[in-house]
């Protein structure tokens, strides 16, 4: 029997994702009827407006056809609404249609780096971000954040010294995702005047815009003098708990950008028809959506951070956005202790399943004492998914050296 050809670099070395390769331990702690808290993934429990259901219900066309590769005329029209509404001066002329935010990061990180470019970016960062770069061939540049600054961003000077000539752009993600960072008037200021300085185009991942509880931050395409290098990435996924209809969109004020986008919407010939009508009715939920679902996540947050600073020695600062807070664990090996949490260790027949730190880096080492901490469960849950991790690495930190046996997961991603 032959064998194969040798796979690709970018297939040999994509990695596993740290939120889902944790699934299958999981999956085997509930088989054996143990509870299981997920704090490991951005999945919200709120309900997706009716009004998308209530549209796609009502679709009656007898094909269902191929759309137009920018978007159907009524999606667009609902986004420049929202964004008009939320005070970014956006026309749909401005912005391609994807699927989901991942399709936008992917776009966008294709159109300004080139096979071999590099573009910066703030770790701990979305996990995913390695994956788009590795299928793009671009290097990530890992500028370093510190849990305890709350991971805000160093001074332009630390961020130019990881400026090459391969260098073509700066990707944030405002509010951060995995840290739960709200970048400050300031800090986007800084990035604004160092794109300018050295020539960048500037990606902004602001798939959590209304998850901000405390502080003013702006869009990147409110930041003067970044017009034509601004790209704004955005996503319905959590804004209206809409994961799974993966819808999201790309923006930008450069028409050759615009484009761009254009052709690669066109190679993947159009996103998906009934998700873009079900989404076209989002934009009436308006207010009466936000401000409630935001309340129930600020007491989430609230109740999550409380539970954390009652564990000796975590550091981690109260997080102004998003929905997730990223914490040092007294634990010297996370990954070990997060599988170890799923297969060994039983509070009250419950345990909690987290994404380690270390998927959140692009430099090796970092991470190995952090979780991402997703607080999309109710409130009563996330204290008590908090409390049972407390007992967790009381538990894990008095096994001995003879007890630890137990091998780090490697498990693939699911």
């Amino acid at each position: 029997m032959s064998t194969a050809p040798a796979l690709s670099r970018r297939a040999q070395i994509m990695p596993a994702s740290p939120i889902r390769k944790l699934v299958p331990l999981g999956d085997a702690a509930k088989k054996e009827g143990v509870h299981v808290y997920h704090l490991n993934i951005g999945q919200p429990d709120i309900e997706t407006p009716a009004e998308f259901q209530d549209a796609v219900n009502a679709y009656k066309e007898k094909v269902i056809a191929y759309g137009n590769s920018k978007g159907l005329d009524l999606f667009l029209d609902s986004l420049e609404a929202y964004y008009q509404r939320t005070g970014l001066d956006i026309v749909k002329e401005d912005i391609v249609v994807t699927t989901g935010g991942s399709e936008a990061l992917s776009f966008a990180m294709c159109a300004v780096a080139s096979p071999g470019d590099e573009i910066l970016v703030f770790e701990p960062f979305y996990t995913n971000y390695n994956g788009f770069a590795i299928m793009g061939d671009i290097q990530l540049v890992p500028v370093v954040t510190k849990a305890e600054t709350g991971f805000h961003l160093p001074s332009a000077e630390e961020i130019e010294k990881h400026i090459t000539p391969k260098t073509k752009a700066i990707l944030i993600c405002n509010p951060n995702n995995p840290t739960g960072t709200v970048l400050t008037i300031d800090e986007l200021n800084t990035i604004r005047d160092v794109a300018l300085k050295h020539n960048l185009y500037v990606l902004s991942d602001e798939v959590y815009r209304e998850f901000i509880y405390e502080g003013e931050t702006k869009s990147v395409l409110q930041l003067e003098g970044l017009e034509d290098r601004a790209i704004l990435l955005d996503s319905l996924s959590k804004r209206y708990s809409l994961c799974g209809g993966r819808m999201g969109c790309v923006v930008t004020k450069n028409k050759e950008l615009a484009e761009v986008f254009l052709r690669f919407g066109q190679a993947r010939l159009c996103t998906a028809t009934l998700e873009q009508v079900g989404s076209a009715a989002l934009v009436d939920a308006g207010d009466a959506y936000f401000r409630p679902m935001i309340d129930e996540y600020r007491k989430r947050r609230d109740a999550t951070f409380e539970e954390l600073k009652k564990i000796p020695d975590v550091v981690c600062l109260k997080p102004n956005g998003a929905f997730y807070i990223m914490a040092k664990l007294p634990v010297a090996d996370i990954d070990d202790f997060a599988a170890w949490m799923l297969r060994e260790f039983r509070y009250e027949n419950e345990t909690v399943m987290i994404a380690p730190g270390p998927g959140f880096y692009a430099t090796a080492g970092k991470g190995n004492d952090e979780a991402r901490l997703a607080y999309v469960l109710n409130e009563k849950d996330c204290r008590r998914a908090i409390q049972i991790i407390a007992k967790g690495i009381e538990a894990y930190n008095a096994l001995s050296p003879t007890d630890m046996v137990h091998e780090r997961t490697g498990v693939t991603a699911t």
